[in-house]
């Protein structure tokens, strides 16, 4: 059995924001990103959206995330 501090734990801890000054900005980029691939994002809760299109905002905030940290990391 794993435990709340293992990696494997189960998902309910998913949505949890690692640091919580960023999730502001974490909100934000969902809400941009939604709008740019022309879903419609509700403020609370949006359990009716389709898996596939919350699974494409979050692939792109991935996407976004890791573009930011390369162009961090290369100084530009």
């Amino acid at each position: 059995m794993y435990n709340a501090n293992n990696s494997a734990s189960s998902s309910s801890n998913s949505n949890r924001v690692n640091v919580p000054e960023a999730r502001a900005a974490l909100d934000n980029m969902k809400f941009e990103i939604a709008n740019e691939l022309g879903i419609n994002l509700k403020q609370g809760y949006n359990g009716d959206l389709p898996s596939r299109q919350a699974g494409y905002i979050g692939g792109y905030m991935v996407k976004r995330m890791i573009e930011q940290q390369e162009r961090q990391m290369s100084g530009k």
